[in-house]
């Protein structure tokens, strides 16, 4: 099935909660919570207390996407907070292997990221033990950028891996995803799709949700 995964980086945090619970009822099945560090990335978001606060209100799938320097450190304290999926960048990390491993000891899914710059090649001996690899159509650390096209192709090239080695990850998008091009995302192989600002900046959240679900399950 495929799936979206609005980001709560777009949010309104005032009404965090509220906003929350209409995504939840117009069917998205994951939601994406971005963690930045101000390292990595030049941005700072929020730790894991903001998404432990919500847990107990939603039964979504708690997608935590690590924009963070050395993410084995704090991987105990996201998936404490209530973490469904980790997935981290390799490019953050010295061992990416011991990352991957940490997160599955915790019972959790392990996902590995990579920016618009850094080939699949990067990440092919990894493949075999993630749940979900992550393609970033912009660069990590900025909401509201619009999609690098030719990011689609590796995709396309995960797809591939995927068939030919019987691997099992999923493959998800985040960047510059939206009505005008949610299409040419879908047909390129994606299995989820993150949403920002198309979705939790939208007037009507749970309407623009119900949109871009509508035409995402025209490809299961």
């Amino acid at each position: 099935m495929k799936k979206l995964s609005p980001s709560m980086l777009a949010a309104d945090f005032g009404i965090l909660r509220e906003q929350i619970g209409l995504i939840e009822e117009a069917g998205a099945q994951y939601l994406h919570i971005d963690v930045m560090d101000g390292v990595f990335v030049p941005n700072i978001s929020f730790g894991a207390p903001v998404y432990k606060s919500l847990r107990k209100y939603s039964n979504m799938t708690f997608d935590v996407h690590l924009m963070i320097t050395e993410p084995e450190r704090y991987v105990e304290d996201f998936v404490k907070a209530g973490a469904d999926i980790v997935n981290f960048h390799v490019e953050a990390c010295e061992n990416p292997e011991d990352s991957i491993e940490k997160i599955k000891s915790l019972g959790v899914r392990a996902g590995i990221t990579i920016k618009p710059n850094t080939p699949v090649s990067a990440i092919e001996d990894y493949l075999r033990d993630v749940s979900l690899v992550l393609v970033m159509t912009v660069e990590p650390g900025f909401g509201g950028q619009k999609l690098i096209p030719e990011c689609l192709d590796k995709i396309t090239e995960l797809k591939k891996i995927r068939e030919e080695k019987g691997y099992s990850y999923e493959i998800e998008v985040d960047g510059g995803v939206g009505l005008g091009n949610i299409r040419q995302v879908m047909e390129s192989g994606v299995d989820v799709v993150v949403a920002g600002s198309a979705v939790m900046g939208a007037a009507d959240i749970k309407k623009a949700a119900k949109d871009m679900l509508d035409i995402i399950r025209e490809y299961d």
